[in-house]
């Protein structure tokens, strides 16, 4: 089947986003909202559409891999996701994963948050230090044995590779986090001394002092390395557990009213639209 045709010229011109949902994916709206104020084109399209070959990733610059509960968290949270992603095969007899691998080697982005960064864990994209997508680390149960669905303070890493988070004025982010399954487990030594050389460890739970901190309740799930989001070695592949969609406006944070009292003149974006922000601004730099 032909591929849709794209838009206009300028259209064209327009960085060009995919959020995928389907199979229990459901925050995709707002992900694509936060694509749209950045100045980016988002599309939203199930994942069977890409599975049948009715699109390609090929098409965009940015494949999305939003929060949700991918089949129920039957089996850990996104395993049978990752699977599907790994193993499946389209309608020519690729697999997709191979799709993945060539929209990577094309210099192309890559974003999952909270259940997209969990498939991306299991895939093997991150932290991919061997470069094989073999699973490195994994994302399991919070310490405190429960969902937690309140806003967290996350550094960034200074110098990290990613041009998700490549604006030095952004030293930190308040977002909120909606998880069970976000604690970091990092395989061996090995994995853990490159991931902090190569600084891959791009967010960190802070407390609201400024500190990296593994403490409750700063710390939502216990994570090694105290990491909230990791990316890959190029910088192109990049997961994270809270929630920088859920905070495009300043009056999505729970205390905006304080926050306006006390700095009158403050921006009334979301602090979490830097992440797109820098994102599109990237890409467009390429054109």
């Amino acid at each position: 089947m032909t591929l849709p045709v794209q838009g206009n010229e300028e259209g064209n011109k327009m960085v060009k986003a995919l959020v995928v949902t389907g199979f229990g994916i459901n925050c995709e709206e707002e992900m694509a909202a936060a694509y749209r104020l950045a100045g980016a084109d988002a599309t939203i399209l199930h994942l069977n559409e890409l599975f049948r070959e009715r699109d390609s990733i090929r098409r965009y610059d940015i494949l999305n891999l939003p929060g949700g509960f991918s089949f129920g968290d039957d089996i850990g949270s996104a395993k049978v996701l990752a699977n599907k992603f790994k193993f499946k095969k389209m309608r020519s007899g690729k697999l997709f994963i191979d799709e993945i691998a060539q929209f990577l080697n094309d210099g192309k982005y890559i974003l999952g948050v909270c259940n997209g960064f969990q498939a991306l864990v299991k895939m093997g994209l991150l932290p991919n230090i061997g470069g094989n997508f073999e699973q490195e680390v994994t994302l399991t149960g919070n310490d405190s044995g429960k969902f937690e669905d309140r806003w967290v303070h996350c550094l960034v890493t200074p110098g990290n590779p990613t041009p998700f988070l490549s604006d030095p004025a952004v030293k930190g982010l308040d977002m909120p986090v909606r998880h069970g399954e976000g604690k970091l487990i990092v395989r061996d030594a090995r994995i853990r001394e490159a991931i902090l050389e190569k600084k891959l460890n791009v967010l960190t739970y802070a407390d609201r002092q400024g500190r990296p901190t593994a403490d409750y309740p700063a710390n939502p799930n216990g994570s090694e390395l105290n990491c909230a989001g990791l990316c890959d070695p190029g910088g192109q592949v990049f997961g994270l557990m809270p929630h920088p969609e859920a905070y495009l406006s300043l009056y999505n944070h729970p205390a905006w009213a304080k926050k306006k009292r006390e700095t009158p003149g403050i921006s009334e974006e979301g602090e979490g639209l830097a992440v797109f922000r820098n994102i599109v601004s990237e890409i467009s730099k390429k054109r």
